[in-house]
C-alpha cells in the first residue's frame, strides 16, 4: 500500500511526523478515511477515535477532541486541543472525569455549564471506550 506524510499535533506536542499507509477520523460529518492521492481537504474533527495504519501493517489508535484536518499534496496534518494514543489513556483518571462531568450535569455553575459538562463527558467516553476496546 502507497504512504504518505501525516503529521498530528497538539499545543503541547508532535505526536506523529512520518509516512503512514492510511488514517481514518472523525469528521463533524462523519468518519473519514485518507489514502495517498486523497484529493484537497480541509475539515473540523469531533471528539472520537483515530486509527492510523502504518506501513508494516501495524495499527495505532488515539483518542483525539476535535480539531482540524487538512489534506493537499504535501500530505496530511491534524492540529487537535488533544490527542492520547490507546496506551497512554489512564483509565482511573478518564472515570473519575466521567464521574466529575456526570455531576456537572446535574449540578450545573457558571464555571460547569450543561455543555461544558456534554464536552467533558463525550472526551471521558471516547477515552473509556478506546481503553476498553
Amino acid at each position: 500500500m502507497s504512504t504518505f506524510s501525516l503529521k498530528v499535533v497538539t499545543p503541547e506536542r508532535e505526536l506523529l511526523n512520518e509516512e503512514v499507509s492510511r488514517v481514518i477520523v472523525r469528521t463533524t460529518s462523519g468518519d473519514i478515511g485518507i489514502l495517498k492521492g486523497h484529493a484537497n481537504y480541509i475539515a473540523p474533527l469531533e471528539i472520537g477515535r483515530m486509527r492510523i495504519q502504518m506501513p508494516n501493517g501495524e495499527e495505532r489508535i488515539a483518542a483525539i477532541a476535535g480539531g482540524m484536518i487538512k489534506v493537499d499534496e504535501h500530505g496530511t496534518t491534524i492540529l487537535t486541543n488533544m490527542c492520547e494514543w490507546k496506551e497512554e489513556i489512564n483509565l482511573e483518571r478518564a472515570k473519575k472525569a466521567e464521574q466529575k462531568a456526570r455531576y456537572y450535569l446535574d449540578h450545573p455553575t457558571q464555571t460547569h455549564t450543561i455543555e461544558i459538562a456534554t464536552l467533558k463527558l463525550k472526551r471521558a467516553l471516547n477515552r473509556i471506550n478506546i481503553f476498553e476496546d
